[in-house]
């Protein structure tokens, strides 16, 4: 019998599993090593994604440190194009639902889509009934709004939380402070969460804000600007109470206005915050900065007998008539009962010094006050007056103006001639001293010739001294002044002691016939003034109390 030789034969197996081991090892090297970069990116690209998220943005507060906005987490749906894990399935419920999401996902340089944000609890539960592996749900910040009083002073954010309109863009910077960039891991038990793997680059919070506006003030002005508006069916209305001293901003509303929390916004106008924001003509108001410029500058006196001419005459050839008739009075009387003629004639002594006047009140000029929008108005420059331009100026046309700019005129005469800036957001320093615009004399003058006027409006008011003058002005419709729309003011100031406030109401284009400020505006200005003067002797008993 003859022996084989299996030697051979276990030679070549043996070398063919060392050539296989090399093979699998060699193949183990260039996965593991060589290519180590590429599954890693790979595993990355399939449970990892980068996100920029924000911090919370910071609160508003008003000047009693009561919040203004707050911050509340939503759910928002997004996808990630290039992770796929039921590709069809996922292409075509977008396809069905979300058509402007489904072309995007074809970009090849879209990594991250939302599909849907600001989730409501009903909607959520929509998109977890399709049970899709692929669609993927995020909490994010949401700022919300509590009182639509307050809307056109604060604005508002879009659906990224960046401020759009008001403080809110106005600070947009400091609120929202720096986001993060970090990695999310997706959990590997349910492609429906993320949790925070990394923080690739620190962000850095938000700083708050805190506003100079009384919130509960802010409400009673702006219950009763609404009711005046929506009684008289006016086009809009504003008013604004001011602090002279301080230059502090205590309440500012406009009707109409909007609700921050609808990001779908009907009329776009509305968000405006009017007071800054909107120029008008306003009328005889002006009458009372005519009349301290000719005191100061002592082309009359309060006592100087003027004729009015009764109801029309004409000056420069210029036909100027009075809203009554009015004879020989007295100057103080003049302003009083809103002669056009008497205080044109005092307006001509002046000449271009009214141009002076009317910019040194800041007429013509931005406030300063931090708010977006903000308008310069206008003041004609005597370089391009017309002949009659002194006589129209002198109450209240060919200047336009905002309702924040006459509150500071206003400002200062009730704070003794100083100059000032009007200021909506609490300083991080001390006020400055600011410059005296007029003397004490001229200043004592026109209070005492306000103070005839506003004996009128001094309703429920008799512990204080009221002073104020009205403007009744024609509305300009297309190009030209209107004979049936009007535009209504009434500027005043409120004193007791060292209270001082100033209340400027505005009504635009009321309905009815024959109506002036005194039945509007004055009106307005009497219940606010009311109004005030309840809420700060609660605010100080309070503060006594404590």
């Amino acid at each position: 019998m003859v022996k084989k030789n299996y030697k051979p034969r276990v030679f070549i197996i043996l070398i063919f599993f060392l050539i296989l081991y090399l093979i699998i090892l060699t193949r183990f090297l260039l996965l593991q090593v060589h290519k180590k970069d590429f599954f890693e990116n790979l595993a990355k690209q399939q449970y990892e994604t980068e996100l920029q998220l924000s911090p919370p943005r910071a609160k508003i507060y008003d000047i009693n440190k009561e919040p203004l906005v707050f911050n509340f987490d939503v759910t928002s749906a997004f996808i990630l194009p290039r992770q796929f894990n039921e590709k069809e399935k996922t292409k075509k419920f977008l396809k069905k639902h979300f058509k402007n999401v489904y072309d995007k996902i074809f970009d090849k340089n879209k990594k991250f889509l939302w599909i849907e944000r600001n989730l409501s609890q009903e909607r959520l539960d929509w998109f977890k009934k399709f049970d899709l592996k692929d669609i993927y749900f995020i909490d994010e910040p949401l700022r919300f709004y509590p009182f639509n009083c307050m809307s056109t002073i604060i604005g508002f954010t879009d659906i990224d939380n960046v401020g759009i309109s008001g403080v809110e863009l106005a600070f947009n910077k400091k609120l929202a402070g720096v986001a993060s960039t970090v990695r999310l891991e997706k959990d590997a038990r349910s492609g429906h969460f993320y949790f925070e793997k990394e923080i690739l680059q620190e962000g850095q919070s938000g700083k708050p804000v805190q506003v100079t506006i009384d919130s509960k003030l802010q409400f009673l002005v702006y219950e009763e600007l609404k009711n005046t508006i929506e009684q008289h069916e006016a086009k809009s209305g504003s008013a604004i109470i001011l602090d002279p001293e301080s230059g502090y901003v205590l309440a500012m509303a406009n009707y109409p206005d909007f609700d921050p929390n609808k990001k779908n916004l009907e009329n776009i106008e509305n968000t405006k915050n009017r007071v800054i924001t909107e120029c008008y003509e306003l009328g005889s108001v002006f009458k009372t900065f005519t009349a301290l410029a000719a005191l100061e500058e002592k082309v009359t006196t309060s006592d100087e007998l003027i004729d009015c001419e009764g109801k029309v005459a004409y000056i420069d050839k210029f036909r100027v008539e009075n809203w009554k008739s009015t004879g020989i009075v007295p100057f103080y009387y003049v302003v009083q009962r809103s002669s056009n003629i008497g205080i044109a004639k005092v307006a001509k002594r002046l000449g271009p010094k009214l141009y002076e006047h009317l910019t040194r009140l800041g007429f013509g000029k931005k406030t300063g006050i931090q708010f977006p929008g903000e308008r310069d108005g206008f003041v004609n420059h005597p370089k391009n007056w017309s002949k009659p331009s002194v006589i129209t100026m002198s109450f209240g046309y060919e200047i336009n103006t905002t309702i924040m700019q006459l509150a500071k005129a206003f400002g200062i005469i009730a704070n003794g001639g100083y100059d000032f800036e009007p200021v909506l957001v609490m300083p991080e320093m001390s006020a400055r001293a600011h410059n005296k615009l007029y003397s004490d004399n001229a200043i004592i003058d026109i209070k005492n010739i306000l103070q005839n006027i506003g004996k009128v409006y001094n309703q429920g008011l008799q512990d204080y001294c009221v002073m104020g003058k009205t403007g009744t002005a024609r509305a300009i419709k297309n190009g030209k002044y209107s004979r049936l729309d009007h535009v209504y003011s009434f500027g005043g100031i409120i004193e007791k002691d060292n209270y001082k406030r100033v209340i400027v109401t505005f009504v635009q284009e009321p309905k009815g016939a024959g109506l002036w400020a005194s039945q509007v505006a004055a009106p307005l200005f009497n219940k606010i003034a009311q109004k005030m003067v309840m809420q700060d002797l609660v605010c100080n008993h309070r503060v006594l109390r404590t």
